[in-house]
């Protein structure tokens, strides 16, 4: 029994198991983009949760992609990619590059070393990659970070499969 009163039972590890126990760990929204060239019709861009810093020094962050994901692809053949870090009022910009909505009229582009970020996030980081890794479905690709760009403000999370945006309550007790 749980503190709750419900029952605790062990659950089978499925895949639907696996994706609704990981989906209650929060994590904030970012999309990882790439393109060949600075071009606008050259982007290739999709929502991603999985991704992380790996070190400070050297910088390293990685993104975990599925490998069925054109995205895969499209950073294996460039060497590169963007992690935009999602405001709280991007939710339609998680969406469209998701595919769940088509908003193109939302999606603005600055470029960092060659990268394209979006417009508005609270952070742009643009990388080289250094290494990547099969691991499963996905592909591990970490990432230089030879560029980065960070603003204050609510960060857009996801939380068992809905975005909320995350405000802060109280000064930040560890004064960064």
């Amino acid at each position: 029994m749980t503190t709750d009163g419900t029952v605790d039972t062990e659950l089978d590890v499925t895949p639907l198991h696996m994706r609704k126990a990981l989906g209650r760990f929060v994590s904030g929204v970012t999309i990882v983009t790439t393109a060949e060239r600075e071009d606008e019709s050259a982007v290739h861009g999709m929502t991603a949760n999985a991704f992380t810093s790996v070190s400070l020094d050297p910088p390293l962050v990685l993104v975990s992609i599925a490998n069925r994901a054109k995205m895969n692809e499209r950073i294996t053949e460039t060497g590169r990619y963007g992690v935009s870090i999602l405001a709280g009022d991007q939710e339609p910009l998680s969406l469209h590059f998701a595919g769940a909505a088509s908003e193109p009229d939302l999606v603005r582009f600055v470029w960092r070393k060659g990268v394209p970020l979006l417009e508005g996030a609270l952070v742009h980081l643009a990388c080289t990659v250094v290494d990547s890794h099969p691991a499963g479905d996905h592909t591990l690709h970490v990432g230089r970070v030879e560029e980065l760009r960070y603003d204050d403000g609510h960060p857009l999370v996801f939380y068992t499969g809905s975005f909320r945006s995350l405000e802060l309550v109280r000064d930040d007790p560890w004064g960064f």
